[in-house]
């Protein structure tokens, strides 16, 4: 594998002590460039949890929206629910079922 690694950056190994020299040049040649991709990777990976965070702020956020327009829907006098706003606590609450269902599958 180490070989493999080596010739697909263009250095060939051969020799009597090829198993030391592919050591040693796995070191040297590939230790940057593993660790920039590590890094490009752990990168990617926060910039993943940053908008999983978001998201999960979000529909915590359209959840207590939706309880308080539910609640006054139903409890203050004179308040009209409009079917504008029927529809988008509808659509919020199949997101926010969506979610609550891939963490019951996991």
């Amino acid at each position: 594998m180490a070989k493999a690694v080596l010739i697909s950056i263009g250095f060939k190994v051969s020799g009597e002590v090829s198993h030391r020299v592919t050591g040693d040049a796995l070191i040297v040649l590939v230790r940057d460039k593993l660790k920039k991709q590590l890094l490009e990777d752990l990168e990617e990976a926060r910039t993943e949890f940053d908008e999983i965070d978001n998201l999960t702020d979000d529909i915590i956020e359209l959840y207590d929206l939706e309880h308080k327009k539910r609640n006054d829907s139903q409890y203050v006098l004179g308040y009209e629910v409009k079917a504008s706003k029927a529809g988008t606590s509808l659509e919020r609450a199949k997101q926010f079922v969506y979610e609550l269902e891939k963490l019951i599958i996991e």
